[in-house]
């Protein structure tokens, strides 16, 4: 399928979620993969306690596999949540108690990347004033990140997130534009989500070709059904070569579901020479 030179991680909030989440990072490492990723581990707690955060801390660095993303806390994933900077009262004040969390948490594995989902509209609250909350959680979220980190912004997609309004590229780059006018940092980028996009009938190879300066991480999955690619008909190995050859060089996230079978089984798609960090 033509993803050589393509350095993959996987997703273990989506892929390996049949095991216990300090089993996870093992499993990753046993079907090859040595980068990981991960949406917030725990869906009701952004602050949780020291010992789980230690543990699984230690089960990411036993398992030799490097973290490359995190998500905020955003509630519950997979879910109707879908993020929680934007709505108003409690899950706003959520979502900034767990801003220093994650990034002290990231950043003790080396983790650098992190994921804000923009949440939802609510109804009777005026879509302007969710906006204002949004930029300034986001400013918030990537004067913690720094400078030497990256906050992403990614577009979800409307048949599945029909409530939530970042649901195109150019949305989610004006948000990343928004956020870095806001801050002054520069240090928001935009994470490409092709499957998203897919669903969303945007042309990827024009999305590609006119943001992948601007994307700091890719996520794939094929179309239809969210699975391994090749199950689908999205061209992932010709779409994956066009953003290498528009300067992509960084990670391309597995986020995608595994089948009826057990994770382990759901890579077949990829050799393994090619799961490896390199």
């Amino acid at each position: 399928m033509g993803f050589t030179d393509t350095r993959f991680n996987v997703n273990l909030s989506i892929l390996f979620t049949e095991l216990p989440l300090l089993e996870r990072p093992a499993a990753a490492r046993a079907a090859g993969f040595t980068a990981v990723e991960l949406w917030w581990p725990w869906t009701d707690a952004p602050v949780p306690e020291r010992s789980e955060l230690d543990a699984l801390r230690d089960a990411l660095r036993d398992a030799g596999t490097a973290l490359v993303g995190l998500n905020f806390y955003a509630g519950q994933l997979p879910g109707p949540d879908r993020g929680a900077l934007s709505l108003p009262g409690e899950e706003s004040e959520r979502f900034r108690a767990n801003v220093p969390v994650a990034v002290d948490f990231g950043r003790s594995l080396g983790c650098t990347a992190f994921n804000a989902l923009y949440g939802n509209r609510v109804e009777g609250v005026d879509p302007a004033e969710q906006d204002a909350l949004a930029l300034e959680n986001l400013a918030c979220a990537a004067r913690a990140v720094g400078a030497d980190g990256t906050l992403l912004i990614e577009a979800l997609n409307a048949p599945e997130s029909p409530r939530c309004p970042i649901v195109s590229a150019p949305k989610a780059v004006e948000v990343v534009d928004a956020v870095n006018a806001a801050t002054g940092l520069d240090n928001a980028r935009f994470l490409m989500d092709l499957y998203h996009l897919s669903m969303n009938g945007e042309d990827l190879d024009e999305v590609i070709d006119r943001f992948t300066g601007r994307t700091a991480h890719v996520q794939i999955a094929d179309n239809p059904g969210r699975c391994a690619p090749g199950t689908g008909d999205l061209d992932l190995g010709g779409l994956l070569a066009r953003l290498r050859k528009n300067g992509y060089d960084g990670y391309v996230g597995l986020e995608y579901k595994p089948g009826d079978g057990p994770s382990a089984g759901a890579f077949g798609w990829l050799p393994a020479p090619l799961r490896a960090a390199r």
